[in-house]
């Protein structure tokens, strides 16, 4: 890995925006699946996954059947991950309110689930279960009453999907699963087919034409984001164990070749550990070709005076996440205003949270931590004010709602509040 100091670093931040042909490509796919519904997905998964669909929907047989060709200790984890995650995002529920006021009248907030969400997950060798569970049980939680999921069918002439998914989603308590995937699913996620109801939202990781059918699609449903590559920040002191942290550095680099894994530390010593070590661990790494490409073109060593210069560092680059190996770690977490997830001490590597602790591993990318938060039960809520206006208030008040209309050239707003004036027998001008 490349040694150098913090402040020679410039950071160029990965937009998902497609080549000029990948959006051309992604809004014939999305017109298709408007005009023609079914057909289109058919028609495209022949295409694109070279299989034949006749039964778009998941039956309930397969997903029974499926849960015969899974090991007991994958299902016993997935079960027991599933109950973790389900019981901190029990935590983020929120409750409407009403508030009364003193002239009577009542402001508040209701707040109400969405009605259908629809969860993408990526298919063949991107098929992630635990990403099944991220993105369902918060929504689970929430209470939206049809979770619905949509995954390519497997290729070389099966309309299958791996067995793992389906459980996960039936763990996860996904209501519907479609066969389908690409920038054709989004699509009939976001407009409906005759066989997939539309959805309110949209959720899930996916590939290059999977992004930018979600972007194209904003504003007719809802999403979560637009997921760059994944990223990892490791700030360490001299105590940490360089084989922890270049373990920790290369599991999000074998994630993607555009992935990336940045070390920020004031030791020297350290620095030049982890990157022999980085070296060490990359050669016996099954995904040795992708994680090395990563590590070479996006990964680096920062070197910084101190830990507290450390973290400025990590407040520039808001990570997706962050881990503080340090002999306090607990004594920077509140300097810290800009991560996805917060790993503390050695124990707590970023696999943890990935798979098993809880918290969700749906993260800001891409910088976006300085603005955005971890994918939440809000997500998958709505809020809709209440107000009650009492007459006291409306007598009380009349005079200024009015003045605040009229000075931005509203007459008829003014005039609503000044017939109720007027026929309290209050004149008003």
């Amino acid at each position: 890995m490349k040694i150098m100091p913090a402040g020679a670093f410039a950071l160029e931040r990965q937009v998902v925006y497609g080549s000029e042909e990948q959006n051309r490509r992604v809004k014939s796919i999305i017109e298709h699946v408007r005009s023609e519904g079914d057909a289109a997905l058919r028609s495209f998964a022949q295409e694109f996954d070279g299989v034949t669909v006749d039964q778009l929907r998941v039956s309930e047989a397969e997903i029974q059947a499926a849960y015969a060709r899974v090991d007991e200790s994958f299902l016993a984890a997935i079960r027991e991950a599933a109950d973790n995650i389900r019981r901190f995002h029990e935590k983020q529920k929120r409750t409407s309110w009403m508030d009364l006021q003193a002239d009577g009248s009542i402001l508040g907030q209701i707040m109400r689930p969405l009605r259908r969400v629809g969860l993408y997950v990526p298919g063949g060798k991107a098929a992630y279960p635990s990403s099944v569970l991220m993105n369902a049980i918060p929504a689970q939680v929430a209470g939206v009453p049809e979770i619905v999921m949509v995954t390519p069918p497997a290729t070389a002439g099966v309309a299958g999907i791996d067995p793992h998914i389906l459980v996960a989603a039936a763990e996860a308590g996904v209501s519907e699963i479609y066969r389908v995937g690409g920038a054709q699913a989004v699509a009939a996620l976001a407009y409906g087919t005759e066989s997939i109801p539309a959805a309110d939202k949209i959720v899930g990781p996916g590939n290059i034409y999977v992004a930018l059918a979600k972007r194209y699609v904003f504003g007719v449903v809802d999403i979560d984001s637009i997921a760059g590559p994944s990223e990892i920040v490791v700030l360490a002191d001299d105590t940490a164990d360089p084989a922890y942290v270049a373990a920790d550095l290369l599991s999000q680099a074998e994630h993607d070749e555009m992935a990336s894994a940045i070390l920020v530390t004031p030791s020297a010593a350290l620095a030049k550990a982890v990157a022999a070590e980085v070296d060490r661990q990359l050669e016996s790494l099954p995904r040795r070709a992708i994680a090395e490409k990563s590590i070479r073109d996006n990964g680096v060593i920062l070197t910084v005076a101190t830990l507290e210069a450390g973290v400025r560092v990590v407040n520039q680059l808001a990570p997706e996440h962050l881990e503080i190996l340090a002999a306090d770690p607990f004594q920077h977490l509140s300097a810290i205003e800009n991560a996805g997830a917060i790993f503390l001490g050695p124990y707590s590597s970023e696999p943890v949270g990935d798979y098993f602790a809880g918290p969700n591993h749906v993260l800001p990318t891409n910088g976006t931590a300085r603005f955005s938060s971890p994918l939440n039960v809000d997500h998958f809520m709505k809020k809709s004010s209440v107000i009650y206006y009492s007459k006291e208030a409306i007598q009380q008040n009349g005079d200024k709602i009015m003045a605040l209309a009229r000075h931005e050239g509203l007459e008829a707003h003014a005039r609503a509040i000044q017939i109720r004036l007027q026929k309290e027998g209050i004149a008003r001008g």
